[in-house]
């Protein structure tokens, strides 16, 4: 049962456009948080995800949506930024990949915090997970407890009391979990893009490691695959 209006807290939910979080904003107001969700134009490739975040907030209600823009191409060394890198599309392979990129969820996270403070939200909420993923640094659990654990003591909030909490319920869970998750939860994941070059229609590649990990779960979960292939 989800919370009356009078008593739903408010919530910053970091809103990539993708299947992890989408399912994570379907959790945080299956909580009774109203959800302020927040996507980053950060000249990602796969720019049709910031559409797809765009139609995810208004499907599952979200209070506000925002979507701040600052590009990283400016640095590059990630093949989601520059260019003249290539995405991997032989398969998921051990090691960090090249579509990591650097310091993105240390910059969202941070930039959520910010936003949270002003909202007077004391919560949080990412997708990241670090089961069904690339090995991404900026994914693991110990990432996650010291990002609140320095938030907790860099703002004006926390030192006057109101503790923030980074919930990350996707952190143990495999893909085909997460889907079966959202779809209890009634996520529409046709909705949503997660390939790493996916076209400006939100058509995915089907060889690309998110393209993989998302099929594959699907396949286990036994749920129909409704995304959308060149």
């Amino acid at each position: 049962m989800s919370a009356s209006p009078a008593s739903r807290r408010p919530a910053v939910v970091l809103l990539s456009g993708g299947l992890d979080s989408a399912t994570v904003l379907a959790m945080a107001r299956a909580q009774g948080f109203d959800a302020y969700c927040l996507s980053l134009d950060y000249g990602q490739r796969h720019r049709a995800e910031l559409v797809a975040a765009g139609r995810v907030a208004q499907a599952l209600g979200a209070a506000g949506h925002r979507t701040i823009s600052l590009d990283l191409r400016a640095f590059g060394g990630s093949a989601l930024t520059d260019s003249a890198i290539d995405v991997p599309t032989g398969g998921v392979a051990e090691g960090i990949p090249v579509t990591y990129v650097p310091a993105r969820n240390t910059i969202m996270l941070s930039l959520s915090l910010a936003w949270a403070e002003v909202l007077g939200a004391n919560d949080i909420f990412c997708g990241v997970n670090a089961v069904d993923y690339s090995g991404y640094p900026d994914c693991r659990p110990e990432y996650i407890r010291a990002f609140e654990a320095m938030a907790n003591l860099a703002t004006k909030a926390a030192v006057e009391g109101a503790k923030l909490t980074v919930h990350a319920p996707l952190i143990d869970l495999s893909k085909a979990g997460i889907i079966r998750a959202g779809t209890q939860l009634g996520v529409d994941y046709a909705l949503t893009v997660s390939c790493y070059q996916a076209d400006d229609d939100g058509r995915a590649c089907g060889v690309c490691d998110s393209c993989r990990l998302r099929r594959e779960g699907f396949a286990t979960a036994g749920v129909p695959d409704p995304t959308r292939y060149r």
